[in-house]
């Protein structure tokens, strides 16, 4: 598997592209369930699958390198050669799509095919999940999300990979975080869901809003700002089971793409202080340390204008990280067609 400092490049694989489509790349046809139990008793579906068929259920949407350095991460890889690992988690993810039990997907846009697949659950999934008593919250129609809410997704994933692999005070993630606006009376889904960083006695919670340059992206985004900004005003203590109000960090696909919604921002909403909103993209995961990876926007008295500046954080020092041990919060209990995302 290609390491995050071997990765080269200046455009993010999981930025929007222009009338992009997501196509069905699995296999079609019907499977039943007992044709799945067959292959199971037969040993054609094992463990390793399971391993596998767990993280897409955690993560939504992954794709094959992302289930391999979770899988790493938490040790369910050690009894593998390095230089193997990433062919074998690719051959269980082949093995469950040609049997449906998840479902793949691949990005198709003006500029050609995308060259990585997305992974997500399938009905039969379901199944298999439940009867081994692992909540599952996926219904049918997460399958029909566009190109760029599953590239959304993508993006949050390989910020939250980052965070378990590079942070020594990494604590906990949960992928599918719920917050509550009281003025509007909704339910809402951060975009690139919520790490826990924990540094002694004292516990950091950063919430991650991902963003995409999809078509009206300015108002689905000031749209969303919106109820961040009732969240926050409206806070209480244990308000979506948290003590404090947590560290809400924007992902955007570049800089300029970081601006622009710097600049909806402020016309939205005056809560969010400038000092409270953290930016950053996930190119900048893709070096050994975190601690630089985070922006703020200051003001700047002279010019009248703000200014990016890089905010370094002793919080996201690298060491090492109990994300072995670490269990997602995988407990969601919600209709999910009541969510907005």
């Amino acid at each position: 598997m290609v390491s995050d400092k071997e990765v080269k490049t200046v455009v993010s694989p999981f930025a929007v592209r222009e009338n992009e489509v997501k196509v069905f790349d699995g296999k079609e046809g019907f499977a039943s369930i007992n044709q799945v139990v067959f292959k199971m008793d037969m040993g054609y579906i094992n463990e390793d699958h399971i391993k596998a068929l767990e993280v897409v259920n955690e993560f939504g949407f992954v794709t094959s390198r992302q289930v391999t350095q979770v899988l790493e991460i938490r040790g369910k890889l050690n009894d593998i050669e390095v230089d193997k690992r990433q062919n074998k988690v690719a051959k269980w993810l082949e093995d469950l799509t040609k049997s449906k039990v998840i479902a793949r997907y691949y990005f198709q846009s003006e500029t050609g095919k995308s060259s990585y697949r997305a992974y997500s659950m399938d009905k039969i999934a379901t199944y298999i999940l439940k009867q081994r008593n692992i909540p599952t919250s996926w219904m049918p129609t997460d399958n029909t999300k566009p190109a760029y809410a599953v590239k959304r997704k993508l993006a949050g994933n390989q910020v939250i990979i980052a965070y378990m692999q590079k942070v020594a005070t990494f604590n906990s993630v949960n992928p599918g975080v719920l917050l509550y606006s009281k003025k509007y009376n909704v339910k809402f889904k951060p975009t690139g869901g919520l790490v826990v960083l924990k540094d002694g006695a004292d516990e950091y919670n950063f919430v991650f809003e991902v963003v995409r340059r999809n078509d009206d992206w300015q108002n689905m985004f000031a749209e969303k700002v919106q109820l961040y900004s009732d969240f926050y005003e409206n806070f209480t203590k244990n308000d979506a089971g948290f003590y404090e109000k947590p560290q809400l960090v924007f992902v955007g696909e570049d800089i300029q793409h970081i601006a622009e919604m710097f600049r909806i921002i402020k016309k939205v909403t005056g809560v969010l202080q400038d000092s409270d909103m953290y930016f950053t993209t996930e190119l900048k995961h893709l070096e050994t340390s975190l601690e630089n990876s985070i922006s703020v926007f200051e003001f700047e008295e002279g010019t009248k204008k703000y200014k990016v500046v890089t905010k370094s954080l002793d919080i996201l020092k690298p060491g090492d990280t109990d994300a072995s041990k670490a269990k997602l919060n995988s407990g969601m209990k919600y209709n999910s067609n009541m969510i907005i995302e």
